[in-house]
């Protein structure tokens, strides 16, 4: 690697507004997320699937599904 050109590569945390702090390498100093694995709908298991426009019948209807 060419002396100079790089980065300075240090230890940082990740902060999430929940509260969650993880500790990373990176060239920022203080990252702030807004979501993260200990809140993500996905991660936690609360996430929903709606189907509010009736998409699933409306596809079924138009090719014949019943």
């Amino acid at each position: 690697m060419k002396e100079g050109i790089h980065p300075d590569y240090k230890k940082t945390t990740i902060t999430c507004v929940c509260g969650n702090v993880i500790e990373t390498g990176s060239v920022k100093e203080g990252i702030r997320v807004e979501i993260c694995n200990k809140c993500h709908p996905f991660f936690t298991g609360t996430q929903k699937i709606l189907d509010s426009e009736g998409r699933i019948e409306k596809f079924n209807k138009r090719y014949g599904k019943n």
